[in-house]
């Protein structure tokens, strides 16, 4: 196979193998390298001998990726404060015309299911990716995991069945997230805690991820009145003199979310997930590792 081919067949396929790689690892730089390390794999590969181009990466992707999982996660087991995924802008485009694939593909890579997903063990985690999010056959996941296609068909059931009891269980109209957003930072911004609390769910919660390099919340705030105090707080502090803040909305992993940038670099990203009108979870990514992606 010609050299440019081979480079050919592999971008033809690397957004599917960049969308396995990321929802197994929940992080962009990570998803990288492993898309980046199947390339070496498939361009050092004798091309005569691959039949199924796409398997093949996938294969390889996947358990490049299972590998790096089984590192990472010994990591984040020392990670300060609360893990949320790295923030992944998603604009699928024409290449996803199919509303219902569209929502499927989102719904995967939302920060609640990927931050449930942290708890399957690597082989779960892959098996709902490949199956759920992407639809392969079990006996074509079998094959890429080199396990029997009965064994990767309970690894599916346990997987399922833990992401329904960990995802919350709503759909959100992008309308009204939206509006919700606006209103929630316009309130926040201006220091009106009655406005603020207004929006919030009796329950809701604040997940701050800042892995201890910036300010943050080490522990996860829970119910509307220490949440909407903890963000009146926080807006009352505001930034130092002469700063100058811009919000930037956009799609982030699926939802509609907002950047903040401080001085022109960015400086968190705030997403909401709401429920019967009211806003259930407030997730801020902070953690400047995490929105390398958003500099400009």
């Amino acid at each position: 196979m010609a050299t440019d081919t081979v480079t050919d067949v592999f971008e033809e396929h690397r957004p599917v193998l960049m969308g396995v790689a990321y929802r197994m690892l929940g992080r962009v730089a990570d998803a990288e390298d492993v898309v980046q390390e199947a390339w070496l794999r498939w361009s050092a590969a004798d091309q005569a001998q691959v039949r199924e181009p796409r398997a093949y990466l996938v294969r390889v992707t996947t358990r490049l990726a299972i590998d790096r999982l089984r590192h990472v996660q010994s990591r984040r087991e020392s990670y300060v404060g609360p893990w949320l995924p790295e923030p992944l802008v998603t604009d699928y485009g024409p290449t996803v015309p199919d509303t219902a694939e569209q929502a499927v593909l989102a719904d995967s890579v939302s920060i609640a299911v990927l931050v449930v997903l942290e708890s399957l063990s690597p082989l779960e985690r892959a098996v709902f990716v490949l199956r759920e999010a992407f639809g392969f056959p079990f006996s074509e996941i079998a094959a890429t995991l080199d396990r029997g296609e009965p064994a990767v068909r309970q690894l599916a059931a346990r997987a399922r069945k833990h992401v329904d009891e960990g995802k919350p269980r709503y759909t959100v109209d992008p309308g009204e997230r939206r509006d919700l957003t606006e209103r929630f930072l316009a309130a926040a911004a201006g220091g009106d805690l009655d406005g603020l609390m207004s929006l919030l769910a009796p329950d809701v919660r604040l997940v701050g991820d800042s892995g201890g390099k910036a300010k943050a919340p080490l522990r996860v705030i829970e119910n509307a009145d220490k949440v909407g105090r903890f963000l009146d707080g926080a807006a009352r502090k505001g930034v130092s003199g002469g700063a100058v803040v811009e919000t930037r909305f956009l799609e982030v992993n699926g939802a509609y979310s907002a950047l903040i940038l401080i001085d022109g670099k960015p400086d968190s990203v705030f997403q909401l997930d709401v429920v019967d009108g009211r806003i259930a979870n407030v997730y801020i990514i902070r953690n400047p590792d995490k929105l390398l992606g958003f500099a400009a």
